[in-house]
């Protein structure tokens, strides 16, 4: 049995030796698991004595009743190789998790039961939290300090007062905690205000609080609700995540410093959110829903001390030279940095080969009929893309469009012709002429990402109202669900020459050679808006608009030889031509 992690008279007690927690938030599921023990190592090197990381539910149950916990969802493994490390561990199941992650983390099936209530003490939802736990909780409990393992600390819902004020439901997470083996420290982490402290803190369970600056103020609110808790930050936002359409977010590494400086002083501790951000790679980045969408982008790098590709930044040795200076030790005193991964340019990749999106639907899709579009998640679909197709009767002139509520960003075809793009933050109507012997509607729904954080979290993807020209709603639709969790199989031909650009979606592929393995990065110029995916891994989300302009693709997932790169772009893509290179660009 491990020192057990105890709150006693405003201080953390580690056994019998007093400590402060200096802890990083390092995702297991942002990162490709070759490169854990690097990122942990060097969280480690820099001083830190903890690690934090989430646990999101819709990684681990993709499907209801189905469970993974291997490859980057091995858990497990990535606590091992802390504990190995030496390294404390926090625990978040939560089993929301916010985190800019898709829907925050919840499963994307919730949305199948129409009359759910999600976060509070609804039977059904509770139900579905039940048999989560009873799958996850017993792979956690053989990693708890009580157990021999380095897990010291759970939390068990994440910034609950920002959402609710169910405090039952905190009470029924936390007993069903206990009632499976938890029986290490137990804590809520929230925003520091009144509302938020109320509503998200449970009698007898430590509370902490998150922010980015001002921490004498935020601790000070703390205090007024728990004058025995130690100080902690449980969530030190030192950097910041981006939206697409929107500029790129950094920090000071000095303002980042100084108000670290400010917490140490304090006595507090703090677990940086983050220390290393990762990738939304696949189609779990989130979204924001506060006066309007916005979607995240596919770089998770969060101007964090390690950046998306692991590297040490300036903000790193800012952050490990406070500590050192706290601790009166050298940097010397520290365990060694590893090496930055190696990067390379691989040049120019052309794609040779094309498939038509909607030529290829009855291959890549099984057609469903509906009297009325219904949104992704009532035919059991979580992620990607659908499609909807009508027939429109004619002549009409001049009649407008109308998709109700559309989620989030949709194409629309008119006999294959492109007509327009109806976005979620921007819903025009479009206006058509039909011809006498009618024509066929179709239209591409993107899922960009369920909102993951505030009142709109309940966010149900393609066309969840309905469609209309002029006044009149249009009945009779085949729907095509398309996860695209394989979208090579797909009938490909060659590609010869330039292809008509005529704003059809299309995937592409091509291959390149790899001698030597390393990390690269994707650039897109020339092409619109997308998805890439490397030998069969989804990188993520590409898009003109930016901020971000390259796909981070971790040297893990390249192999010797020949690799292959698919690229389903929705508009057109210029020379269909990508670039390999060996520098990063966020925007």
């Amino acid at each position: 049995m491990q020192p057990q992690l105890k709150a006693i008279n405003q201080q953390f007690v580690l056994g019998d030796e007093p400590i402060q927690i200096l802890s990083g938030a390092v995702h297991y599921f942002r990162i490709v698991p070759e490169y854990w023990e690097d990122r942990l190592m060097k969280l480690k090197a820099c001083g830190f004595n903890t690690v934090e990381t989430y646990i999101p539910w819709n990684l681990h149950e993709p499907k209801e009743g189905q469970f993974t916990f291997d490859g980057i969802a091995d858990l497990e493994g990535f606590v091992q190789i802390a504990g190995h490390l030496g390294l404390h561990v926090i625990l978040r199941p939560s089993p929301y998790i916010c985190a800019e992650w898709e829907f925050g983390g919840l499963p994307a099936w919730l949305l199948q039961y129409p009359d759910i209530h999600l976060r509070c003490m609804d039977p059904v939802y509770l139900e579905k939290v039940d048999h989560y736990y009873d799958e996850l909780i017993p792979r956690i409990v053989p990693l708890l300090t009580s157990k021999g393992g380095p897990v010291i600390a759970i939390q068990i819902e994440n910034e609950y007062g920002s959402y609710g004020n169910d405090t039952a439901y905190l009470e029924y997470l936390k007993d069903g905690l206990s009632a499976r083996g938890v029986d290490v420290l137990l804590f809520t982490s929230d925003g520091p205000t009144d509302g938020m402290l109320q509503g998200g803190t449970v009698p007898n369970v430590l509370a902490t609080v998150n922010f980015g600056s001002r921490p004498g103020e935020a601790f000070a609110k703390l205090q007024e609700y728990r004058t025995e808790d130690p100080l902690m930050c449980m969530e030190y936002w030192n950097g910041w995540f981006d939206h697409w359409l929107k500029p790129h977010h950094t920090r000071s590494s000095e303002e980042v410093a100084q108000v670290f400086e400010e917490m140490l002083r304090l006595n507090a501790s703090v677990n940086f959110y983050m220390f290393h951000g990762g990738t939304n790679f696949g189609f779990y980045n989130g979204a924001n829903d506060q006066e309007k969408y916005e979607p995240t982008v596919t770089s998770y790098d969060y101007d964090a001390p390690l950046s998306e590709c692991g590297d040490a930044t300036a903000k790193y040795e800012a952050v490990r030279s406070a500590i050192v200076k706290h601790q009166g030790l050298e940097i010397a005193d520290l365990p060694n940095l590893p090496p930055p991964s190696v990067k390379k340019s691989y040049g120019s990749v052309r794609m040779t080969h094309y498939a038509d999106l909607l030529e290829q639907l009855p291959v890549l899709s099984e057609q469903v009929k509906r009297t009325t579009p219904v949104p992704m998640e009532l035919l059991g679909q979580s992620y990607g893309f659908i499609v909807y197709s009508t027939v429109v009767s004619g002549p009409r002139q001049g009649e407008f469009l109308h998709l109700q509520e559309v989620h989030d960003r949709a194409q629309v075809f008119l006999n294959g012709i492109y007509q327009g793009t109806v976005e979620r933050w921007n819903p025009q109507a479009l206006q058509l002429d039909i011809p006498a012997a009618g024509a066929k509607l179709e239209i591409v729904v993107e899922n960009m990402g369920r909102v993951n954080y505030g009142p709109k979290l309940k966010d149900y993807k393609g066309i969840t109202e309905g469609v209309r020209m002029n006044n009149q709603f249009l009945f009779d639709w085949s729907i095509y669900p398309l996860p695209l969790e394989n979208p090579n199989t797909a009938s490909f031909q060659a590609l010869e020459g330039a292809l008509d650009q005529q704003d059809r979606p299309t995937f592409y592929t091509g291959e390149f050679t790899v001698d030597e393995i390393g990390d690269t990065f994707i650039r897109l110029d020339g092409w619109g808006k997308g998805v890439v995916w490397i030998n069969g891994f989804n990188l993520g989300r590409y898009w003109k608009e930016g901020p971000q302009a390259t796909l981070y693709v971790p040297g893990p997932l390249l192999k010797q030889g020949r690799n292959a790169i698919t690229v389903f772009e929705l508009h057109h893509s210029g020379d269909a031509c990508v670039h390999l290179a060996d520098k990063p660009d966020l925007g």
